[in-house]
């Protein structure tokens, strides 16, 4: 069953949220409503939701100290930000903090049940790629090369997202990971992230309201200026060529 906690100091829009969660996962899923950050965390710890949507400004603690304290003692848990603010440097803020996504106010459905998927897609993948990596016998190369490749999917927007990482998840070495994975796929691991966040950059490039920035820490890169220069060397344009390129 799924547990989601919810954390808001608007009633109203904390009733719509629970409204809409209730209304899609009806019996599989297990509902916690708090008021305020002080409570989300206390519930967090004790109760170990799986999903925490969390608004950003509350009061007695803020939505974002309030997720920093939960990640750093419950890492596994999946935080989606949920803000009226559209400025950029909170969702900058929510991305650096390891949050899984964040979904602007007035909250729409689609939009927040689409968030919620991709986290339990995230955990998925995760609990997978460790199963995954205590089997035995001839087919385990291909199948922890599969499932590396669908944690990454899952998880390109993450910028600490690594090989190492990924090895330390497997209980293998990084170098042997590196290797299983380009005499399988033909490619190196570096190339198949790199190439699946320009991907994904190109798709939100499509949206005039989202600036370069906000794409790049979306797409998993630590700077718009880096993710410049990768998308430039992957494309032969920046990013703001190739979005005048589609409109021309």
């Amino acid at each position: 069953m799924r547990k989601i906690l919810i954390a808001d100091d608007e009633y109203m829009e904390l009733e719509h949220l629970k409204a809409i969660v209730q209304r899609t996962w009806k019996d599989d899923v297990s509902v916690t409503c708090v008021e305020n950050g002080k409570r989300a965390l206390d519930v967090a710890l004790l109760w170990n939701p799986d999903v925490i949507l969390m608004d950003i400004e509350m009061p007695v603690l803020s939505g974002l100290e309030a997720a920093k304290q939960i990640i750093a003692q419950k890492p596994a848990a999946k935080i989606i930000f949920i803000t009226a603010y559209s400025l950029f440097s909170y969702a900058q803020q929510a991305v650096k903090l390891g949050a899984s996504d964040y979904v602007l106010k007035p909250v729409e459905e689609e939009a927040l049940v689409r968030s919620i998927d991709t986290a339990y897609g995230q955990i998925d993948a995760q609990a997978q790629l460790q199963a995954v990596g205590k089997l035995e016998g001839t087919d385990k190369t291909s199948r922890i090369v599969e499932k590396v490749q669908e944690y990454v999917r899952r998880n390109y927007m993450r910028s600490d997202l690594s090989l190492d990482g990924i090895a330390s998840l497997l209980s293998i070495n990084p170098s042997y990971l590196s290797g299983i994975f380009k005499k399988s796929t033909g490619t190196g691991f570096s190339t198949f992230l790199s190439e699946l966040r320009i991907s994904k950059a190109k798709q939100l490039l499509e949206d005039p309201l989202r600036s370069a920035s906000e794409i790049a820490q979306m797409t998993g890169y630590d700077s718009s200026s880096y993710f410049t220069k990768a998308f430039k060397k992957s494309t032969g344009m920046t990013p703001t060529e190739y979005r005048s390129k589609g409109r021309s």
